[in-house]
């Protein structure tokens, strides 16, 4: 009988040892489980016109990857946040698909970001204004060229929309023509949010306007005629 108590406490010994041995992880994932339930969903309202900062620092840290240290681009503008540069954030968050539905698209630094996002291997699709895509400065055709999927419209009216949606769960738009001259002149807006209700329907609204200007739905082409 003593033999089998001392098994007992033997077999209760380990197992507290265990138990306490475990608790940290255990703990640390309790803390972090609850981190994750009180994150807010992302918030952020830009305005513009956005002050003139060296964005080329972030830019170069998206091209190199994430493990690659930070290194100064050695220009003599300042490297300070700014609109442009916390749109640029957001844009480059992206992990596994963009969304771009845009008028107007000429600004060099937003267009690298996106062929960034490409080359990492994020799916990016594009809509835009028929009548924006052979403009001079435009970077329609340089995403083209990079292979990005580009589907424009073939109405009298303007695709006229100013949003992107990234990973599928946060939602840009406001009233940014992503042109040098928005940012850098105009009174402007940008909502950057993450909302489920929202995202879905400008999702919705894309994916409809994608199957829309399908190229195959062309009327503009010129018709084979029948026994050529």
């Amino acid at each position: 009988m003593r033999r089998l108590r001392w098994q007992v406490v033997a077999v209760a010994t380990v197992g507290l040892a265990l138990v306490l041995e475990a608790l940290p992880s255990a703990l640390l994932w309790l803390r972090a489980w609850r981190l994750r339930r009180q994150r807010r969903p992302q918030r952020e309202v830009l305005f513009f016109p956005s002050q003139v900062t060296c964005t080329e620092a972030l830019l170069q840290a998206a091209d190199a990857g994430p493990s690659a240290p930070l290194t100064g681009c050695g220009c003599s503008l300042p490297h300070t946040e700014s609109s442009l540069s916390r749109l640029l954030r957001a844009l480059l968050a992206a992990r596994a698909s963009l969304e771009l539905c845009l008028f107007a698209f000429s600004s060099p630094q937003l267009g690298r970001a996106v062929q960034l996002l490409h080359q990492r291997g994020v799916r990016v699709r594009v809509i835009t204004d028929c009548d924006y895509m052979a403009l001079n400065g435009s970077q329609i055709g340089l995403l083209r060229k990079a292979g990005i999927q580009v589907r424009h419209d073939q109405d009298l009216g303007y695709m006229h929309h100013k949003f992107a949606v990234v990973d599928r769960k946060v939602l840009i738009t406001g009233s940014l023509n992503w042109t040098t001259q928005a940012i850098q002149n105009n009174r402007e807006n940008v909502l950057i949010m993450e909302d489920a209700d929202y995202v879905r329907l400008f999702l919705g609204e894309f994916e409809r306007i994608w199957d829309e200007f399908n190229p195959t739905k062309y009327t503009f082409f010129p018709q084979k005629k029948r026994g050529h």
